[in-house]
């Protein structure tokens, strides 16, 4: 691990070839993981370093692992209808941080609830039927946009 990218001190440069560290978890009582598996393979094959922080996470926990892990953006898992709670919850607990690490939602969430997860601050929202290149995509870009504006 080179630095910590989410550290509040200016690093004097990003090595951009690094691969995207991104930390994927189920927040709250959700027990479905099954989804969250099948996006960490995809992201492996994607060329991302995935952490697995797994079910039953908190928003202060997923902080946690983020500073720990020197991660570059979270992915959740959200199937059991909490997303406008849970979602803009760890977006919060980052930010209460000081950390500015982009979130992207992925799971059952209808699509009237997307544009308030936008306006909470999430940066994408998959549902099902996303292809993998999309999913893969989304996270590249939002770890680029992160470590060049972050």
């Amino acid at each position: 691990m080179i630095g910590n990218r989410n550290a509040s001190v200016t690093e004097p440069s990003r090595e951009d070839d690094l691969p995207v560290r991104v930390l994927l978890a189920k927040v709250g009582l959700d027990g479905h993981d099954r989804g969250l598996r099948v996006v960490a393979r995809i992201l492996r094959d994607g060329g991302c370093e995935v952490i697995f922080a797994g079910l039953r996470q908190s928003p202060e926990t997923i902080t946690t692992a983020v500073v720990q892990e020197d991660a570059d953006v979270v992915g959740l898992s959200m199937h059991n209808g909490a997303h406008l709670t849970l979602a803009p919850a760890v977006v919060e607990s980052l930010r209460d941080a000081g950390l500015q690490t982009p979130v992207v939602v992925g799971g059952i969430v209808p699509p009237i609830d997307v544009p308030r997860l936008i306006a909470a601050g999430i940066t994408a929202v998959h549902g099902p039927g996303t292809s993998n290149e999309e999913v893969v995509r989304t996270v590249h870009e939002a770890a680029a946009r992160y470590r060049r504006d972050g």
